[in-house]
């Protein structure tokens, strides 16, 4: 089974240094995998907390530290493992609907997340047991 691996998506990056930018998602098929069903955004994280720790069974989702830093990692089914650090408010990171993820934050990092589908517990993957029991199964 082959599955999409997590990837940094560059947005537009518009402006200079002098003025500031802006990053713009107009037509989201240009630049997301996915129709955004869901926007939310995190904000004011202890950095001694690491939050995630689940993968999904459906949903996609696109991580943009909108401020600070958020160090992502990611593993996917096959046990292959990626760091990504999130600095930069015109890269986002695509995490698969399979992809056991944590991320950790910079005390003023601001997380935008797109994600393909509206929120439904039932999609969350909370236990690494039963992801690797689930995900690896299909990965075989």
């Amino acid at each position: 089974m082959s599955l999409i691996k997590p990837h940094l998506i560059h947005f537009p990056k518009l402006g200079e240094p002098s003025i500031g930018y802006i990053s713009v998602l107009e037509q989201q098929q240009e630049h997301l995998p996915f129709e955004a069903k869901r926007v939310f955004w995190t904000y004011y994280t202890p950095e001694s907390i690491v939050r995630g720790r689940h993968a999904h069974h459906a949903t996609a989702q696109v991580l943009v530290a909108a401020a600070g830093r958020i160090i992502v990692t990611t593993e996917m089914p096959d046990g292959s493992v990626d760091l990504f650090r999130l600095e930069d408010p015109h890269v986002g990171l695509y995490v698969p609907p399979h992809a056991w993820h944590t991320m950790q934050y910079s005390h003023s990092a601001v997380q935008l997340v797109f994600a393909s589908e509206p929120y439904a517990e039932a999609d969350y993957i909370r236990s690494y047991d039963d992801f690797r029991r689930i995900w690896g199964a299909r990965s075989s």
